[in-house]
């Protein structure tokens, strides 16, 4: 039997990558997935037996019915997506190593989800019986569309008592800081549970933290916790959770996060990783945070049950995170070894 009703609300996007780390300008051949930081979200709540529903529109050809087939496939919930709309939005991953930092180019200008109908989306039967919608600031970079649904879905979760989390997911090469920036700080007064990274405050609510410098991988631990608390007594949220991403390279970097909630902080182990698929991972934590709190847990057993999820999910390729809830509690308790199963 399904545990909670989780509405995820965004858009899933073709995925084209050039095999290992070449670069666009040189490939012969991409490798086709399906992602997008919603779609994530519910694939990993999904496959931690909720009933994850993805709200979102696809387009009638085959493209959108290979994305539907996908998330059926990793057990989402796909009845309240609409199809119209003449095309899938598109992202091409070229993975970085060494200095050179992975890139993302986008082209889902005038996608399906992109042009559909905001009033298309019947919230108060869609969030009947829900437990938690899920939504994030890439939604509204979107279209105007985009974002008076996204508004419209956080006001009638409200309504009715369902938590919202809401992801920053601040995305430079979608709309500038000051356009998220005025649109966003309005959304997030609205939500139970805000998640960003370590660059998110910064470019969307206008507070970096006061020491550190994020581009150089210097974090300062302290200095995010101190922000966390701003960030909640400034906007009214009862929780405020940040991952800390030390870069030491494309394929090395230092992982952990923290969670400031009802006035009490927490924070977790800071895990070593060698990146194998490092887009997701931000997907992975927010489902690890939404799992914890539908599953009624202490703040500490979540947010360290979410940073290992992610943690997890660099070493996975493709946007999804495909592991167990046993796999991720093994990461959370120490098992880093990496040893073969057998």
């Amino acid at each position: 039997m399904k545990k909670s009703r989780i509405l995820c609300f965004g858009e899933i996007m073709l995925r084209l990558s050039p095999a290992g780390h070449e670069r666009l300008v040189q490939a012969k051949a991409l490798e086709l997935r399906f992602g997008g930081a919603e779609a994530n979200v519910a694939v990993a709540l999904a496959g931690l037996d909720h009933h994850a529903v993805f709200v979102s529109s696809l387009p009638h050809n085959p493209l959108g019915d290979a994305a539907l087939q996908t998330l059926r496939g990793c057990g989402v919930d796909t009845s309240a997506v609409m199809r119209g709309g003449s095309r899938i939005g598109v992202y091409y991953l070229e993975h970085g190593a060494s200095m050179r930092p992975s890139r993302v180019v986008y082209d889902r200008a005038g996608s399906s989800f992109a042009t559909s109908d905001a009033a298309a989306y019947d919230w108060p039967a869609l969030l009947d019986g829900a437990a938690h919608l899920h939504v994030t600031g890439i939604t509204p970079a979107l279209s105007s569309a985009c974002t008076e649904a996204t508004r419209a879905a956080m006001t009638e979760a409200r309504s009715r008592g369902v938590r919202v989390s809401f992801d920053l997911n601040y995305r430079k090469n979608l709309w500038t800081r000051e356009e998220a920036g005025a649109l966003l700080t309005d959304l997030v007064r609205s939500t139970d549970l805000l998640i960003a990274n370590e660059t998110d405050p910064a470019d969307v609510l206008g507070m970096p933290p006061a020491r550190g410098d994020a581009e150089s991988g210097v974090i300062d631990a302290q200095a995010y916790a101190d922000l966390a608390q701003g960030i909640a007594e400034r906007f009214g949220i009862p929780s405020v959770a940040i991952t800390l991403r030390q870069s030491r390279s494309a394929g090395s970097n230092g992982w952990s996060a923290l969670l400031y909630t009802d006035g009490r902080l927490f924070t977790t182990r800071t895990y070593d990783i060698e990146v194998v698929d490092r887009v997701g991972a931000g997907d992975a934590f927010a489902a690890g945070l939404i799992h914890g709190s539908v599953s009624a847990w202490d703040p500490q057993h979540t947010l360290d049950f979410a940073v290992a999820a992610s943690a997890l999910k660099h070493s996975i390729p493709g946007d999804f995170l495909v592991a167990s809830a046993a796999e991720i509690d093994a990461v959370a308790s120490g098992d880093l070894s990496g040893r073969v199963r057998r």
